[in-house]
C-alpha cells in the first residue's frame, strides 16, 4: 500500500493546501511577469503593465481601450472614450518600455523597433533576475511548509513517518514548481534573443 500522501494526513491537509496554493500563485505571478518581457516581435501583453490616470483613478491600460498586434512590429491602442488619446499616449511613453506611440487623433499607433543585440543580452538578465526572486519566493514558501510540519510533529499531531514522507514531498513540490519557472524561463530566453 503507498504511504499518505501530506493532504491525505488530517493534521497536515491545511498546510498542504496553503503550500500548494502559494506556489501555484508564484509561479502564476513568474508567468504574467514574463509575458510582458519584450521579445523582437509586437504583442499585446507588453503593455500589461501600463496603468492610465483615467478621470483621476489608475487603470490598467487594456481596460480602457481596445489593444492589437496588426503586424510583427505595431501595437494599436483602440480607446473606448476617444476623449482619453492624449493621455494612454502620454501612459506608454512614460512606462519606460522604450516604445514612442503616436496617436493619429482616432487610435494609438505603436512602433516596436527591433531589438540590440545589447538590449537582448540586458533581457535575458532581467529575466535570469525574475527567475531567481521567484525561486527564492517558491523556496520561502517550502520553508514556512517545513516548520509547520515540524510544529505539526512537536505538538504530536503526525507520527515521525508522516513528517519525514511530508518533508520529501514538499521537497519535490518545490523542485516541480522550480522547474516550471525555468523551463518558461528558457523558452522566453530563446525567443528574446531569436533574431527576426
Amino acid at each position: 500500500m503507498a504511504p499518505p500522501t501530506m493532504a491525505a494526513i488530517p493534521g497536515l491537509k491545511e498546510t498542504y493546501v496553503q503550500l500548494k496554493t502559494r506556489m501555484d500563485k508564484a509561479v502564476e505571478d513568474f508567468r504574467k511577469a514574463m509575458t510582458a518581457t519584450r521579445t523582437g516581435r509586437a504583442s499585446v501583453h507588453m503593455l500589461d503593465t501600463v496603468t492610465v490616470d483615467y478621470y483621476g483613478q489608475p487603470m490598467p491600460l487594456n481596460q480602457i481601450a481596445q489593444v492589437h498586434a496588426p503586424e510583427p512590429q505595431m501595437i494599436t491602442v483602440q480607446p473606448f472614450d476617444p476623449s482619453q488619446i492624449g493621455v494612454i499616449e502620454k501612459a506608454i511613453r512614460s512606462a519606460e518600455l522604450g516604445l514612442n506611440p503616436m496617436n493619429d487623433g482616432k487610435m494609438v499607433r505603436v512602433p516596436v523597433p527591433a531589438l540590440t543585440q545589447e538590449r537582448r543580452q540586458d533581457m535575458v538578465k532581467h529575466l535570469h533576475k525574475m527567475l531567481e526572486e521567484h525561486r527564492t519566493a517558491v523556496r520561502n514558501i517550502r520553508r514556512d511548509g517545513n516548520d509547520a510540519i515540524k510544529k505539526a510533529m512537536k505538538d504530536k499531531k503526525i507520527t515521525e513517518d508522516d513528517e519525514k514522507r511530508s518533508l520529501d514531498e514538499i521537497q519535490k513540490l518545490t523542485d516541480g514548481e522550480i522547474k516550471k519557472m525555468e523551463e518558461m524561463s528558457k523558452t522566453k530566453e530563446k525567443e528574446v534573443l531569436e533574431l527576426n
